[in-house]
């Protein structure tokens, strides 16, 4: 079996040194840091885990809370993308992750008491409902944490530009030609619903657009479903629109759908584009315009964020906006 003492006579450097690379102490160069864990690689040598905790003081573990109003879990594709990067992102630096339960030995208890008992350094929440009353227990306590689509006072948060999005998506339309632009929004306790119908209705102001109520439907959780009801509520219109933004791509494709069963077509008689840029969304008929959210850069820049708090062993409150991108293709057209 190799030891830390093998990878000290191999690579040269002290067994203090090969510890602190280890256990990613900042005080060693990136040249001895490289060829330490080189060195590791080519032995196949494994740090001792419990040794390690007794070391550096720490479980070495980051607490997941995952919330999704959908009910599909880890099939839900934005979530699943971003939790994805940030695992691969806290594994480098040679972390777990430990999916939150609410059930120790039977017996009913919080996201907070379960990361307690787990001894966790920080938690990562994913969620984007303000509804939850154990998230934001959990969110005020003095636990690192970071949480990612939801803006918070009490904790460090990554989220998407969603103001921009709307922005990018709305002038997108308006250059087309077109001045009757609806919006199927996202359900109203979810900050990512309620920023991006702010930015519609800001952009329409900005463009000189009268903003029509009747022009904005509730798609609820970014549903397939919930976007198809809210296009059947627009095309039951006196005077349709002819462009729609939906806050979610699976809503514009429930859209898409509506729009299909009803004899018309996509572009020609309404333009859709939609938000998020998940994989289908390049794969229905006719492809999807939509707002692209990096989510690779958002797993990423929340492990940055919450593994500062572990080092620094202090919870300090950032917020970073990571910005959008629009991707044309097929389902908008000029009026």
């Amino acid at each position: 079996m190799v030891t830390i003492y093998d990878i000290a006579k191999k690579t040269g450097y002290s067994v203090t040194t090969v510890s602190k690379v280890i256990n990613n102490y900042q005080d060693v160069s990136e040249k001895t840091k490289k060829a330490i864990q080189l060195a590791m690689e080519e032995t196949g040598y494994l740090p001792n885990s419990h040794a390690r905790s007794l070391t550096t003081k720490k479980s070495w573990t980051i607490g997941v809370v995952f919330i999704e109003s959908l009910g599909i879990g880890m099939k839900h594709p934005f979530f699943n993308a971003v939790i994805e990067s940030f695992r691969k992102q806290v594994e480098l630096l040679g972390y777990d992750l430990l999916f939150a339960s609410r059930s120790i030995s039977n017996q009913k208890k919080s996201y907070l008491d379960h990361f307690r008992y787990r001894g966790v350094d920080g938690v990562v929440i994913v969620c984007s409902t303000y509804d939850d009353e154990q998230v934001q227990e959990l969110i005020e306590n003095s636990i690192p944490s970071v949480v990612i689509d939801l803006n918070s006072k009490e904790s460090s948060a990554v989220y998407s530009d969603n103001l921009d999005g709307s922005r990018q998506a709305v002038e997108y339309l308006y250059g087309l030609g077109h001045r009757a632009i609806a919006h199927i929004r996202g359900h109203q306790s979810t900050h990512a619903g309620e920023q991006r119908m702010l930015g519609y209705k800001h952009t329409l102001t900005n463009l000189g657009i009268p903003v029509r109520e009747e022009y904005i439907e509730n798609g609820r959780y970014f549903s397939r479903d919930g976007g198809y009801e809210a296009m059947e509520k627009l095309l039951a219109l006196m005077n349709r629109p002819t462009a729609v933004y939906a806050a979610g791509d699976s809503m514009a494709i429930g859209a898409i759908e509506a729009i299909r069963n009803h004899g018309l077509h996509v572009p020609e008689d309404i333009s859709v584009i939609g938000y998020d840029d998940i994989e289908l969304s390049q794969y229905v008929h006719p492809p999807l315009t939509t707002i692209r959210q990096k989510t690779d850069l958002i797993g990423i820049e929340s492990a940055k964020l919450l593994v500062k708090q572990i080092n620094e062993k202090e919870k300090c409150i950032e917020h970073h906006i990571i910005p959008v991108e629009l991707v044309e293709r097929h389902s908008c057209s000029s009026i």
